[in-house]
């Protein structure tokens, strides 16, 4: 496979107009489910980049047109309900990256998480396995337990701490159907990206938060922290992974430990806000996720703020990358950097705008 590079530093800012030369014939190829999302996407870049030829994975075309535009990618729409579906997308792969997952933070919809997440897994893995190609899993540290002393978990902290909500209970029964399918044969590892930020993230998902403080919302911090990492190279760690990983294995791939009240101070800064005013005490936050709760019971769909969510914000989420680090060649990039060029996408994608007059407030 081709090689990885182990330092970021010769990493660009995102090309807003991304090269479409044609890519040989005989590269290898890869399949990316989820390829519409934000490490999906930031994946099938990369693996363009990087010579292979990719089958983007995707539920809608519509979607994929818009968030595809432009690169040399072949579009397969394909459910993750359907076996067959999946074995025609992983014909003559070398690798599969899945990256597909039904994301929510909250205490309802286990049932379609299951489905997605557990159900669509153990399919992609069993196709995955019959098309002989290797599988990159990417999970998330949501899976993995935190430490009740504080300090930093990694790959064999046993489960515990998190809430046990259907996101955390699926990502983890998701790995579990993937090694029963490596003891049937498949060739897979696993990777467990932290938080996320970055270019193309096009619905928005994690860089939501970005988008709050930096629209002025971020008046106060939720207690906890978290690893804050460049999409980018989540990428290309599972691009590793995909290379050098052994057989099994979890990889996590972490980033910049920080409170939340750290890194709000650096999305403000970067989009011109004013500071955050601290950190919000427990109680507040305990009572916005149960007022969350209960508005909730009047909504089809539960609030983003509940109390799944806001007990999972008063966490220290904090994992080490070691294993990654000397298995992988793993890095990441200045934390700063990745804001930056977050930040600037969302602009230049009509998501947020710059404010004009007010650079007394960043502070």
């Amino acid at each position: 496979m081709p090689p990885v590079p182990d330092d970021t530093s010769s990493r660009s800012a995102p090309r807003t107009t991304p090269d479409v030369e044609p890519v040989p014939h005989s590269s290898p190829v890869a399949a990316v489910t989820g390829a519409t999302g934000l490490l999906g996407n930031n994946l099938v870049r990369l693996l363009v980049d990087r010579g292979w030829r990719v089958r983007a994975v995707v539920r809608s075309a519509t979607a994929a047109s818009r968030t595809l535009a432009g690169l040399p990618v072949e579009p397969v729409v394909a459910d993750l309900a359907d076996a067959a579906d999946l074995e025609a997308a992983f014909d003559g792969c070398r690798a599969v990256f899945h990256s597909a997952a039904h994301v929510h933070c909250g205490w309802r919809h286990f049932d379609a998480m299951h489905a997605t997440n557990v159900g669509g897994t153990a399919r992609v893995a069993r196709a995955a396995r019959e098309a002989g190609a290797r599988l990159v899993h990417v999970s998330s540290v949501d899976a993995i337990g935190l430490r009740s002393d504080g300090t930093v978990a990694d790959e064999d902290t046993p489960p515990g701490l998190m809430p046990e909500c259907p996101y955390v209970i699926t990502k983890r029964e998701a790995e579990a159907a993937v090694l029963a399918e490596v003891q049937r044969g498949l060739d897979a590892v696993i990777v467990n990206p932290t938080y996320m930020l970055g270019p193309w993230d096009w619905k928005p998902s994690s860089g939501r938060m970005l988008l709050e403080v930096g629209q002025g919302r971020g008046v106060l911090a939720p207690p906890g922290g978290n690893d804050f990492v460049d999409v980018r190279d989540v990428a290309a760690g599972a691009l590793a992974a995909a290379e050098r990983g052994r057989r099994g294995r979890r990889y996590i791939l972490g980033g910049h430990g920080l409170s939340y009240l750290e890194a709000w101070r650096t999305f403000a800064r970067i989009a011109g806000r004013m500071q955050p005013l601290g950190t919000a005490p427990q109680t507040l936050l305990r009572a916005a996720g149960w007022c969350g709760d209960l508005a909730s019971l009047f909504t089809r769909h539960e609030l983003p703020v509940n109390s799944a969510a806001t007990a999972m914000a008063a966490l220290p989420h904090h994992f080490s990358s070691a294993r990654a680090r000397s298995e992988l060649g793993y890095s990441f990039r200045p934390f700063e950097a990745t804001v930056t060029d977050a930040w600037l996408w969302f602009v230049d994608h009509g998501f947020a705008r710059v404010l004009r007059g007010r650079p007394a407030l960043a502070r």
